[in-house]
């Protein structure tokens, strides 16, 4: 079989000139020989004389000793305009053994430089192996991912080929194998904030929206959403595409990462200036998922004798006792929310208390006042509600809100109440509040015994609200 013409091979010993204070070979000196290997290829296709351009990012996965020889193999996987991509493979051979292994596998683009005749029209590559091939398409997006404008350095982008190894019986990826992808890119995107190896500790629901099966391309992004005092947010996405289709959503997760140091405590972490728009949201989305984080777990936590610090309580109050579910989804530009709980409480009875707004003063400070604007009819009221403010010092908020309640028609169906906010125009925003809204809100009771009833509490919030969506977490404002 043709082998390709632009394969260059260099062989070099280790010796301890060239080692560091542990007698492995310096990644400075094993650099520089990649580079003159990768130069070596670049200039046999060209013709003329190369320069780097960029080197993707690198993964030493061993490191190389003194008396070991390295082998670099360089060849010219794609070849654009004036410009190429350089595969670069690292192995290390034991020559008292003859065992090999492979030590790390690189891409470097190199640029043709202008001859006296003008800029350099480079021929093209013809690939030979199905390898060679694998390479060839994978080098355009590659070249695609590099030439996209990063306003932030804290984002990676990454592309893996899906092969059979990486696939079951059914041709679709493990979802295994995505998740490590992800939490590699994850990985990447943090140690680039805080200049060290960070630990995850937490990673938000793999909710896996498709398949993607082999032959598919997986771009995966990983973006530092916000880093708070000892941990930082890592947003990363998953998404396949194959030949020239649109690309698919695969997966999305939120991973929390801390640093340790020697004492194995988390260590402080620089802030992050969020870019405008894009930057901001996702900066402000990371505060509020930090909020969710710390209610589900004083939530999950607490026992029934203790209040949980975002849930203000007395313990008389029966209405929030028992267990306590937290559950959310995002999607979109939209918030969703949902809690769970069982109370002591007759059905009826808790369906009176939760959708008589105001009464609701006489048992949650969230409420400063309530007052009736008018009674639409039996089943539709409408409100004026104040609450405090949500930072020290601010103004308060007020929000003018259509409550709804509907009785069960049948034995098996739940009280029903819903809370939206509507305009009035002889209730306009005043000086002294900051008009709040609420896009759904409300209530759902089920009557599981005479005694016994489980309530679920609603609440969808446009994302850029989800900062005070989170500080009233379990209050329908």
């Amino acid at each position: 079989m043709e082998s390709n013409p632009t394969e260059v091979k260099m062989s070099q010993i280790v010796l301890p000139c060239h080692a560091n204070h542990c007698g492995e070979l310096s990644v400075g000196q094993l650099l520089k020989w990649m580079d003159s290997t990768a130069c070596l290829s670049a200039e046999r296709h060209a013709g003329c004389s190369c320069i780097t351009a960029s080197v993707d990012d690198i993964h030493f996965e061993h490191t190389i000793g003194v008396g070991k020889v390295v082998n670099i193999i360089a060849k010219v996987n794609r070849a654009f305009t004036s410009s190429m991509e350089v595969g670069i493979l690292v192995n290390c051979e034991d020559l008292y053994t003859d065992r090999q292994w492979k030590v790390c596998h690189a891409f470097a683009t190199f640029v043709a430089r202008r001859t006296e005749a003008g800029k350099v029209q480079l021929k093209q590559v013809l690939p030979h192996t199905q390898m060679e091939q694998m390479e060839y398409s994978l080098a355009a997006e590659r070249r695609r991912m590099s030439r996209i404008s990063h306003k932030h350095h804290l984002q990676l982008e990454s592309v893996e080929l899906v092969l059979p190894p990486h696939a079951n019986h059914q041709v679709s990826t493990f979802g295994g194998q995505i998740m490590a992808w992800m939490e590699n890119v994850a990985t990447i995107a943090a140690s680039r904030l805080c200049h060290a190896h960070p630990t995850l500790r937490s990673i938000d629901m793999f909710h896996f929206r498709g398949p993607s099966h082999i032959g598919d391309r997986l771009v995966l992004k990983a973006i530092v959403n916000n880093s708070f005092k000892h941990s930082m947010e890592v947003g990363v996405c998953a998404e396949a595409y194959k030949g020239g289709e649109p690309l698919r959503h695969i997966n999305s997760a939120f991973m929390t990462f801390e640093v340790l140091d020697s004492d194995r405590k988390a260590c402080t972490l620089p802030r992050i200036r969020p870019e405008p728009v894009d930057g901001k949201r996702r900066y402000l989305e990371a505060v509020a998922r930090k909020k969710i984080r710390l209610d589900r777990k004083y939530i999950i936590s607490c026992k029934q004798t203790e209040v949980p610090v975002s849930v203000p309580w007395d313990p008389s109050n029966q209405v929030l006792q028992f267990l306590v579910r937290l559950y959310t989804l995002e999607e979109n530009h939209m918030l969703c929310f949902k809690v769970e709980m069982h109370v002591s409480v007759p059905a009826e009875q808790t369906f009176h208390l939760l959708s008589d707004l105001s009464r609701r003063k006489e048992w949650d400070r969230h409420y400063e006042e309530c007052e009736v604007i008018n009674q639409a009819d039996e089943d539709d009221t409408l409100y004026r509600v104040v609450t405090p403010s949500v930072t020290k010092g601010g103004k308060g908020q007020d929000f003018i809100l259509l409550a709804s309640r509907r009785k069960p028609c049948d034995a098996r169906d739940p009280y029903l109440i819903a809370l939206r906010s509507v305009t009035l125009p002889t209730h306009p925003p005043t000086e002294n509040s900051t008009r709040g809204e609420v896009l759904s809100a409300g209530f759902t009771i089920w009557e599981e015994s005479s005694t016994v009833t489980k309530v679920g509490r609603m609440r969808r919030e446009h994302i850029s609200a989800r900062a005070l969506a989170m500080s009233t977490l379990l209050h329908p404002n």
